[in-house]
């Protein structure tokens, strides 16, 4: 993890999710009522329990960070696969721009705001993601962490019983991948350079992304 500015925010009231101990400020909690208010019950329970895996690894490992800024990226990170920004651009940008402005609206420095926009924007992409700001790369560790359980094992498991207990994965390999392929259909044009184009390719019919290679070769160039 890159190294980041002194931390915004270290300290205050905190609250206890999961069995996890994680600030609670007028910031964090209007994040979380953003993120259930436009997710099915399945990705709120994801971005909070990636928050948790974020929060629960800077902890075992001393990691100093803005907690805000980790708080929001994780809790909004999924925001463009729900139906509440439809936009023509890829779901990880549509979902940072709609953090953006919520950071913004909230008054946060240019900073901390781009901050949390790389966060949500470069989620799925954990090889830039988890070389950029401390803020970065945990939000990406948590969300990585809950997708395909990399560090897994560094959760001790009676934490992991308790976030899952109190956060279920309510079938979340179903309906993440039902939701990327509603995405693929819609707008199969922003799936070919990311993550989503593997789901195109195992599960929807007729998917044919554009090759990177035929962007060279087809380019307007002799040679």
């Amino acid at each position: 993890m890159s190294p980041t500015a002194k931390p915004a925010v270290t300290s205050g009231e905190t609250q206890v999710l999961g069995g996890i101990t994680v600030i609670d400020t007028p910031l964090v909690t209007r994040a979380l009522d953003l993120a259930r208010t436009h997710s099915e019950p399945y990705l709120f329970n994801h971005a909070v329990r990636s928050w948790l895996f974020a929060v629960r690894l800077g902890q075992l490992q001393g990691i100093a960070h803005d907690a805000e800024v980790v708080a929001v990226g994780s809790l909004l990170h999924d925001l463009g696969l729900t139906n509440s920004f439809p936009g023509k651009k890829r779901f990880e940008i549509e979902g940072a721009d709609a953090a953006r402005e919520f950071g913004r609206a909230q008054g946060l420095d240019d900073r901390r705001v781009q901050l949390i926009w790389d966060a949500v924007a470069l989620n799925s992409t954990p090889s830039i993601a988890l070389h950029k700001e401390t803020e970065v790369a945990l939000c990406t560790a948590g969300i990585g962490l809950d997708y395909g359980g990399p560090q897994y094992d560094q959760i001790p498991p009676d934490e992991m019983n308790s976030i899952l207990t109190e956060f279920p994965r309510l079938d979340m390999k179903r309906c993440f991948t039902d939701s990327v392929c509603a995405i693929i259909k819609a707008k199969p044009e922003t799936t070919y350079d990311n993550f989503a184009r593997d789901f195109g390719e195992r599960f929807v019919p007729g998917y044919h992304p554009q090759s990177s290679v035929d962007f060279l070769m087809n380019a307007p160039f002799e040679e």
